[in-house]
Parts: structure tokens; C-alpha cells; sequence
């Protein structure tokens, strides 16, 4: 909702700079994006993803890496293609709205971008995300999946489950997670309904020393799809 303090601190001003930069959208974007109204806390997580945001943002905070279209271009638009009729299916086809107007949830009053979430797109929203991280899409022997080991990698401290949790979160959530959420999840998940830390700690430093043990590596994989498995299927990740 747009109210009195919006229209005068917010819109006034990009509308000023807009008519003062000869109608270019560049200084207007430019202004917006570095505000402390664009990063303020009461702005974050207050819409539903559309498809088109819930498939390719999974894609890019995991990570996941597309085949170089330059080197084979069929294998690359049939993945293109992969992720285009999911969203589809979460009823975004892009680039073919259902008419003039474009998607309701765009405009249509008074649900607006609620109208993305219902008994049907909800459930493939998870479908899709279960899928990246348990089988993915192959074409050609090549996989588009996300790798939850790879990622993990990439997080600062990854031996600490409560560290990892935060680090990952803080990826791919936009609102916060309560931590008494955050420390069932961590017990029942990562350290198998133990109580101790090191019931993590042990299993990652044991694969990090010997990646190739079969054992070490089923441990922590395991536990890692399960663990984002079960943060993609949470209502927190629905919201932009």
C-alpha cells in the first residue's frame, strides 16, 4: 500500500529525478536501488515469488551452472526449456501472458501477487525444488541439478551447523527464521535427532579429509539435501 509518506519521501523524488534526467530510467533505478527505503526491513519478504522468480532464483542462489551455449547450443535451450515450462506449469509461461493485460497477479485486486500461490502451483513449486536436489534435469550426460556439497563449500564455516544454517539462510530466505525453528531444525536434521554439535562437525570434517569415502560422503549428503530440501518447501521461501 502506497500511503502519504511513500508518495512524498519516495515517489516524489524518483519522479523528480526522472523529469530531471531527461526521462532516463538509469538515474531513477540508480537512486532506488542504493536507498535505505529499497533495503528497509518492513520491504523485505512482502511479496510471493512469481514462477518466474521462484525457478530462476533457486537456480542462481544454489549456484547452479547452465551448460555453455556457445559450445552446444542444443544442450543449453533444452535446460533453458526445462526451467521455462516449470514455471509455466506454476502458471507463468514467459513470454506468452494470458492476455494484453499480462499475469493477474500484476493487477488484479484485491489478491495481487496471492493469486501466484493455490491448491495446484503450490504443491509444484516444492515438486520443483525436490527435483533440483534430488535427481535434477540430464541432457546429453549433462546435469542440471543443484549440488548441495558444492554449495555448502562455498558457505564460511560449514563444520558448524548452527554457522551453516544462518550462512545458508541468509541466501535464500528474505525474512528471518525464529531460532527455535532454527535450532529443531538443526536436531532433527543435521545432527540426526542428536544433541551435540559434533554429531555434524565429525561427519563434515570426515568428508572434507576423505571426499572419496562413500560413507563420508552419503553422511553428509544425506543430511544436506534433506536440510534444503526441507527450507525450499517452507512458506518463508515463497516470499521475495
Amino acid at each position: 500500500m502506497i500511503d502519504e509518506a511513500t508518495e512524498a519521501n519516495v515517489i516524489e523524488p524518483l519522479a523528480t529525478i526522472f523529469r530531471n534526467n531527461n526521462y532516463e530510467i538509469k538515474p531513477v533505478l540508480e537512486a532506488l536501488f542504493t536507498s535505505e527505503h529499497f533495503y528497509d526491513v518492513v520491504n523485505q519478504g512482502c511479496l510471493i515469488k512469481s514462477p518466474i522468480d521462484h525457478v530462476i532464483g533457486c537456480l542462481r542462489e544454489f549456484g547452479v551452472v547452465f551448460p555453455d551455449a556457445a559450445a552446444n547450443y542444443a544442450e543449453a535451450y533444452a535446460m533453458w526449456y526445462f526451467v521455462r515450462s516449470w514455471a509455466a506449469q506454476m502458471a507463468q509461461d514467459l513470454g506468452d501472458p494470458p492476455n494484453v493485460s499480462g499475469w493477474p497477479a500484476y493487477y488484479q485486486a484485491p489478491q495481487f501477487h496471492e493469486i501466484w500461490i493455490n491448491s495446484d502451483t503450490l504443491p509444484k513449486r516444492n515438486r520443483f525444488t525436490d527435483t533440483m536436489i534430488n535427481s535434477g534435469y540430464t541432457v546429453n550426460g549433462k546435469k542440471l541439478i543443484i549440488d548441495v556439497l558444492a554449495f555448502t563449500r562455498t558457505l564460511p564455516n560449514p563444520a558448524d551447523p548452527n554457522a551453516l544454517i544462518d550462512a545458508a539462510l541468509s541466501i535464500i530466505y528474505r525474512v528471518p527464521l525464529s531460532v527455535q525453528s532454527k535450532q529443531t531444525i538443526k536436531q532433527q536434521i543435521l545432527l540426526s535427532n542428536q544433541s551435540e554439535d559434533y554429531y555434524w562437525s565429525n561427519a563434515w570434517n570426515a568428508y572434507i579429509v576423505d571426499p572419496s569415502n562413500v560413507t563420508n560422503f552419503n553422511i553428509v549428503n544425506t543430511r544436506l539435501k534433506s536440510l534444503y530440501k526441507y527450507f525450499l518447501g517452507l512458506a518463508e521461501y515463497q516470499l521475495a
